[in-house]
């Protein structure tokens, strides 16, 4: 039996490590801010004196050689990183959205958005999601090529009308109009069976197209009503919706009638599978393809929370997607909601 004096210790060392992280974290995303100020004051600077004192190549070079000279040569003052840092203020000055999220993102994640993302509304978007679901910049990178800005304005639920606001808002970002399986290499011909199976022998390939915070839970997932068993293609679970994700899998186009098989599984779920503390669970219903206006229609009376997508092997968007986008102010609108979110943890 352990002496007294150490009957807690374990608790309060798992308390101290996790203060300890919270600490490290802040201190991290304080230097960053300030690091980010800095380069905007630099930018600022530099753009003033070009614009004012006629500054050049020549001028920015020397200043780049004698910043070096003082605080090192990896002390982020090349001469590239200074014309960057020139852009960063130009192209941010007057975007007032953007301004108070850019301390959120570190400078390498700036550069691939500023260089990637043209538009002002999804520079937000991502500006938003990396600080939010702390992307790597390497997720970053997939989650441009994906397309996962203009996925996530097209997406189709009825989340609104089913989940509690704030919830609503967030399972409406964790659910993509359109999914992007390139990395299965199926022949566009295949069945059901071989797109799961596929799916779950890339699971890494497969959660991070998914997005942040999806955990997989298993295949075939098997329900049992009364005697008869029914098995649910996929079973992921959403750590910060604290929800069970039930994904139906469809080779062909979206039929009305796979809303009702998906309300039947979703049942089921709360009444045997849900745990103590979490939330109703949601469905996601993945076709090859849809018609707009049939999905609005089978969403428009179910009680059960349930998005409607589409995949591709491909990862090009199809270009009727960019027909359908909102109206600038309807996509400023959606990321506004944002901030009501709360921060990820």
């Amino acid at each position: 039996m352990e002496p007294a004096h150490f009957l807690n210790y374990g608790q309060l060392l798992t308390g101290l490590k996790q203060r300890i992280f919270t600490a490290q974290y802040a201190a991290l995303r304080a230097v960053n801010k300030e690091l980010i100020a800095l380069y905007w004051d630099i930018g600022k600077m530099i753009a003033d004196q070009r614009e004012q004192q006629g500054w050049g190549k020549s001028v920015v070079e020397r200043l780049s050689i004698d910043l070096k000279a003082e605080f090192g040569e990896r002390s982020g003052f090349s001469v590239q990183n200074l014309w960057y840092m020139r852009q960063f203020y130009r192209e941010y000055q007057n975007e007032k959205n953007l301004q108070p999220l850019v301390g959120e993102v570190s400078w390498s994640k700036h550069l691939i958005i500023m260089s990637r993302c043209k538009s002002p509304l999804a520079r937000e978007f991502y500006l938003r999601s990396t600080a939010r679901f702390g992307w790597s910049k390497r997720v970053l990178d997939h989650q441009i090529d994906n397309k996962t800005y203009e996925k996530y304005l097209l997406n189709q639920t009825n989340f609104d009308a089913t989940l509690p606001v704030p919830m609503a808002k967030e399972a409406k970002l964790a659910v993509k109009d359109h999914y992007t399986f390139e990395f299965l290499e199926l022949a566009e011909e295949h069945e059901e069976r071989q797109l799961e199976q596929a799916l779950v022998s890339n699971i890494q390939r497969f959660l991070t197209e998914m997005g942040a915070q999806f955990t997989f839970v298993g295949n075939q997932y098997r329900l049992t009503v009364e005697g008869n068993d029914y098995f649910i293609d996929l079973l992921l679970y959403h750590r910060s919706l604290k929800s069970l994700i039930a994904i139906e899998l469809k080779i062909g186009e979206f039929q009305p009638e796979h809303k009702g098989k998906m309300e039947f599984y979703l049942t089921a779920l709360n009444e045997q599978i849900k745990l103590p503390g979490e939330n109703d669970a949601i469905g996601i219903i993945i076709c090859k393809s849809k018609k707009k206006t049939v999905v609005e229609y089978a969403l428009k009376t179910s009680t059960q929370p349930i998005g409607v997508a589409t995949y591709s092997l491909t990862p090009h968007l199809p270009d009727s997607y960019h027909k359908l986008l909102p109206s600038e102010d309807e996509i400023a609108e959606r990321l506004s909601g944002w901030g009501e979110m709360g921060a990820e943890q």
